[in-house]
């Protein structure tokens, strides 16, 4: 009973009759320069006053709206027509263009039936309402019962009651009519529109694709905050320690904290900025710090904490960091700032920084080995690489390393906590030399 309940009008049908009606006149068109080929093939006569021949032009459009129907944008205009018509759930609908010659296919195929059974549902709610109507009413109108529509078996002496059954007959035959194409219809837009394993497949990628920025600009954000924090924490912890003592460095410590919040307040701008957008793939042309134009700033502000930072360059036989891959200068730059963090957060002593250029196995890398004195919490239990902070920053750092083919490691050594990054950078040029 409720599976007939739901071929009863409502808000739903009403939308898929309408939906109906529009492959009606999306069929005009194509029934209008068929008629004229039928009807100069016909001896010149006029196609649409002969229903035999308006017929022959109907079945002539439908092999010429297929052929129109492989083009690859009628799938997404017939999925969101069909996603807003006829209640079929987004997601069973394709998107985008059809990529296949297989979807292309099967969109043509709706595109066929849609205008098809449009044309004959807009042509009976064209016809069957008026000739319903005259015969509900044509037992209580004389000039109706004299005229044409009341010959034959519907004429005086018919039983009053036959022509409005009838009409009441056609009207909900029409009803019925058009809630079954409306469900067949919604019943078959999955299979025809829907999307194939290449759709289900891209549509995977693009996601990975934007969860792989969002994951970046998450980074980003924790990298440039988290560090600006720690640093300015301590900046400022060191400046109230000597603050009548040693002007000169208190004065050193503000100027790091005015430094290093503009530039922080800058990044988070940035990103900040293309998330309000709705764009994060533009994240790749956000501005970002890199060695050659910043590593020198971000020592010197580190510094400026009172942290004893001993730093070790070695460019290669470049002999400059602007000669790095920009990606691996910009991802270098963004591990030795998390190394950073970690020793200011959690280191108690001086800290060691080694970065250079050498090569290994016939390729250059670049290597980053930051040590400084254990952190007086104990280990993490995935082997001490979180130092007490969740994990959060040195598996930032491991993520950006492994981007570029590289890794991480990061946990006791030696009696000290070493962080180490080896970031490839592909084979040397001819004529380079070896390094270090």
């Amino acid at each position: 009973m409720r599976r007939w309940s739901r071929l009863l009008p409502g808000r739903r049908t009403g939308l898929r009759w309408v939906h109906l009606i529009l492959g009606g006149a999306l069929l005009m068109p194509y029934l209008l320069l068929t008629q004229v080929v039928v009807g100069a093939a016909a001896g010149g006569v006029n196609a649409m006053a002969s229903l035999p021949l308006t017929l022959l032009s109907y079945a002539a459009s439908l092999p010429l709206i297929a052929l129109t129907g492989l083009f690859g944008l009628v799938r997404p205009l017939s999925a969101t027509a069909a996603r807003t018509m006829t209640a079929v759930p987004g997601d069973r609908l394709a998107d985008g263009p059809a990529r296949s010659w297989g979807a292309r296919w099967r969109a043509s195929a709706w595109w066929t039936l849609h205008l098809g059974i449009g044309a004959v549902v807009s042509g009976m709610s064209l016809a069957v309402p008026p000739m319903g109507v005259v015969l509900i009413v044509m037992p209580f109108s004389g000039a109706l019962r004299a005229s044409v529509w009341g010959a034959g078996w519907f004429s005086a002496e018919a039983e009053p009651y036959v022509s409005p059954f009838a009409g009441v007959v056609l009207l909900a035959a029409l009803a019925a009519v058009c809630a079954g194409a409306g469900a067949l219809l919604a019943r078959l837009a999955p299979v025809l529109l829907g999307p194939t394993a290449a759709d289900r497949l891209a549509a995977s990628e693009e996601r990975a694709a934007d969860l792989a920025v969002r994951n970046r600009l998450a980074r980003e954000l924790h990298d440039a905050v988290g560090h600006a924090l720690s640093a300015v924490t301590l900046q400022a912890g060191a400046a109230r320690r000597v603050l009548d003592s040693d002007p000169a460095f208190v004065r050193e410590a503000l100027a790091a904290i005015e430094e290093t919040t503009r530039r922080t307040v800058g990044e988070l701008d940035a990103v900040l900025g293309l998330l309000r957008d709705g764009d994060p793939a533009r994240a790749d042309a956000m501005p970002a710090p890199t060695l050659a134009g910043d590593l020198d700033g971000l020592l010197a502000r580190t510094r400026a904490g009172g942290t004893v930072l001993t730093a070790e360059q070695d460019p290669g036989p470049a002999g400059d960091w602007a000669q790095l891959p920009a990606i691996a200068s910009r991802e270098a730059y963004r591990i030795v700032q998390e190394g950073l963090s970690n020793a200011l957060r959690h280191g108690t002593g001086p800290v060691s920084l080694l970065i250079r250029v050498h090569t290994s196995d016939g390729s250059r890398e670049l290597e980053i080995t930051m040590t400084n004195p254990p952190a007086q919490a104990p280990p993490a239990p995935d082997g001490g690489a979180a130092r007490g902070t969740g994990g959060r920053g040195l598996r930032g750092a491991a993520e950006r390393a492994a981007l570029l083919g590289g890794r991480v490691e990061a946990g006791p050594h030696g009696g000290t906590w070493r962080l180490r990054a080896v970031l490839p950078l592909g084979t040397p040029a001819p004529g380079a030399g070896a390094g270090r």
